[in-house]
C-alpha cells in the first residue's frame, strides 16, 4: 500500500453540490430502528440501486443524525455506495440547545468504550440490511473525531478507510495510530476557530512518526463546519474540493 492516495478534482461534482444546495431535501431512503444491547436508536439507510461498489457508514456531528446526514448518504448511494447514516445519541434524542449538544457529545468523549461500541453496532446493524463489500468511515465534526477514535482502536476488521471532515484531532492520552491504519484522509478549513492549524500539524507529526497513510487537505479561508449545506459557513468550494477528494479515497480503497 502506498503512504499517499491520488485526488482527482471533477468539475462535475462542483456542479452537483452547487445544484444540490439550491433545492429542498426530499429523502430517497429510509430511517430504521435498531437496538444496542436494550437501548433503542434510529439510522438512516440509503442503499446504492444495484450492485455496490462498498458501504460508507456516516457519523453525525453534535446536531445528531438530521437531514444533513440523510444528505450525505443519499449522495452517496446515487454513486453507487450502500450508505448507512448511524446514531450515537439515541432515538429521538435530537439536541437543539448548544449546552444540549456539549452534553451529549461529553458523554461520549468521556467514555471511550462506548463511543466506539455504538459506531461498530452501526455497522453491524449496515451489515444486516444488506450493506456490501469493504467499508469507509466518515463524520463531521463531532462525528469526525470519532472516526479517528475508531482508527486507532483498531477494532474495525472490515473498514478500509476513514475520512473526517472540519473534525476534532486530538489524540487522547494513552492512544495511537498503528503503521497499519487503514487510510485517513482529514479535511480541513484553514480558517477553523474551533479546530487549529496546530492540532493539524500534530496530528500530521503523529501520524507520520507512525508510517501511518494518511491525507490531509486544509482550504483556505473555509470556517469550521464549511460542509454543511445552507448554513452561515458553508463554503462552496471547500465542500466541493473535500468531496471530490473523499471519492478519490472511495475509489482507492473500495
Amino acid at each position: 500500500m502506498t503512504r499517499a492516495f491520488h485526488v482527482h478534482l471533477t468539475l462535475a461534482t462542483a456542479v452537483g453540490l452547487s445544484i444540490g444546495t439550491a433545492h429542498a431535501f426530499t429523502p430517497a431512503g429510509q430511517d430504521l430502528a435498531y437496538d444496542v444491547g436494550d437501548e433503542a436508536f434510529q439510522g438512516y439507510l440509503s442503499p446504492a440501486e444495484g450492485d455496490a461498489r462498498g458501504t460508507v457508514i456516516v457519523i453525525h456531528d453534535w446536531d445528531g443524525l438530521d437531514d444533513y446526514e440523510r444528505r450525505r448518504a443519499d449522495m452517496l448511494a446515487d454513486l453507487g455506495y450502500d450508505a448507512f447514516a448511524i446514531d450515537l445519541y439515541g432515538q429521538g434524542n435530537r439536541p437543539v440547545e448548544t449546552a444540549a449538544k456539549k452534553a451529549e457529545t461529553a458523554k461520549l468523549y468521556q467514555d471511550r468504550e462506548r463511543m466506539r461500541t455504538l459506531t461498530l453496532a452501526g455497522l453491524t446493524e449496515a451489515r444486516a440490511q444488506g450493506a456490501s463489500g469493504s467499508a469507509v468511515v466518515m463524520g463531521y465534526c463531532f462525528g469526525g473525531a470519532v472516526v479517528l477514535e475508531l482508527a486507532r482502536s483498531g477494532e474495525a476488521e472490515d473498514v478500509a478507510g476513514f475520512a473526517t471532515f472540519h473534525g476534532g484531532l486530538s489524540t487522547p492520552e494513552g492512544q495511537s495510530y498503528a503503521a497499519d491504519t487503514p487510510p485517513i484522509l482529514v479535511a480541513h478549513g484553514g480558517a477553523d476557530q474551533s479546530i487549529s492549524l496546530d492540532d493539524v500539524a500534530s496530528l500530521g507529526k503523529e501520524l507520520e512518526a507512525a508510517d501511518a497513510t494518511y491525507h490531509i487537505e486544509v482550504y483556505s479561508g473555509a470556517p469550521h463546519a464549511f460542509t454543511v449545506f445552507g448554513g452561515d459557513r458553508y463554503q462552496q468550494r471547500a465542500d466541493a474540493l473535500s468531496w471530490d477528494a473523499f471519492l478519490a479515497l472511495l475509489d482507492e480503497v473500495l
